[in-house]
């Protein structure tokens, strides 16, 4: 479920005209900008995009990139885009690291139905004149390479239709590989990249069945090295995405200064979504609230655009 408190009925128009006389002038009124954004849905934050450029010949994301600094105006930015949009800056950013950040081009990949990741990917192609495939491939190389373009390639079957006997087959082969350390055997690479979430979560569970301890358990190793997280990442993110960002939620706030672009990537993408959902199991897993965590380590209008999103006032 989601946890954006948007307002019915809003006028587009009149929106617009607020946001306009927010960013005119010496300084910038951004608690204006927090209770018209932080309060208005995919839907609507299009038609105010629309009337600002209609009533003042301008592009609004670009006015409020102007206006706005640090993490606050990432939020910001990344929250009026179109979603497919959004999600096509994201893997962009996550690609342009220093080194790549693994964890968002699988989200994509894994949490996304086919038709939303096929959707980020034309938006992907039409903001940066290539495709993401191209790009997942250029930045990174060998088996971490192989796995992530097979991602990105893949318009997955959507069904709930599982083929049992192919569960259990594919279940010994993971197993088998993982036994023999070979987590870059071409078979794992291709179950992973190819088949259903319905059918892999099959495989999982008989995985666990079989062998009496999790896929997730097995793969990470004293000694892990990154191939290897992107395939618990990849388990993760196709087998429980709830419990998957609750945990990316709790690393990041741990480390806020460093990565308060995973926390606005989580909150921003999902606010609309199933960020209550997450939010339950993040109370279970720290007992602390998601709100309590992010109004105890953020402040400013950052702290206050967040917890707009996650429906809490500051």
């Amino acid at each position: 479920m989601a946890t954006l408190i948007s307002l019915a009925n809003a006028s587009p128009v009149e929106d617009a005209e607020v946001l306009r006389k927010a960013c005119k002038g010496w300084g910038t009124d951004e608690k204006a900008i927090i209770k018209v954004l932080g309060h208005r849905n995919a839907s609507q934050r299009k038609q105010i995009r629309e009337s600002y450029e209609q009533l003042f010949e301008e592009d609004l994301v670009k006015r409020l990139e102007s206006e706005l600094s640090g993490d606050f105006e990432k939020a910001v930015y990344r929250w009026v885009l179109e979603p497919e949009d959004r999600d096509a800056v994201l893997a962009n950013v996550a690609l342009r690291k220093s080194e790549t950040d693994f964890k968002a081009i699988i989200e994509l990949s894994c949490i996304l139905s086919p038709e939303e990741l096929l959707g980020v990917k034309r938006a992907y192609q039409n903001r940066n004149k290539h495709s993401l495939e191209e790009d997942v491939a250029a930045r990174t190389t060998g088996d971490l390479q192989k796995l992530l373009v097979g991602l990105v390639s893949t318009y997955r079957y959507n069904g709930e239709e599982v083929n049992a006997r192919l569960a259990s087959s594919e279940a010994d082969i993971l197993h088998e590989a993982i036994k023999d350390k070979a987590f870059n055997n071409e078979e794992v690479i291709r179950i992973l990249s190819t088949r259903s979430k319905a059918q892999l979560n099959a495989t999982f569970n008989h995985y666990r069945d079989v062998n009496k301890t999790s896929i997730t358990k097995d793969l990470l190793g004293e000694s892990a090295n990154d191939f290897q997280k992107a395939l618990h990442t990849t388990v993760r993110c196709t087998n429980d995405p709830l419990k998957y960002y609750a945990k990316l939620l709790c690393d990041g706030i741990k480390r806020f200064g460093t990565d308060e672009d995973s926390v606005t990537r989580v909150i921003v993408t999902r606010a609309e979504k199933d960020l209550k959902d997450i939010k339950e199991v993040y109370y279970k897993k720290n007992s602390i609230s998601l709100d309590d965590a992010v109004a105890k380590e953020t402040s400013g209008d950052y702290k206050a655009f967040l917890l707009a999103l996650l429906g809490k006032e500051d």
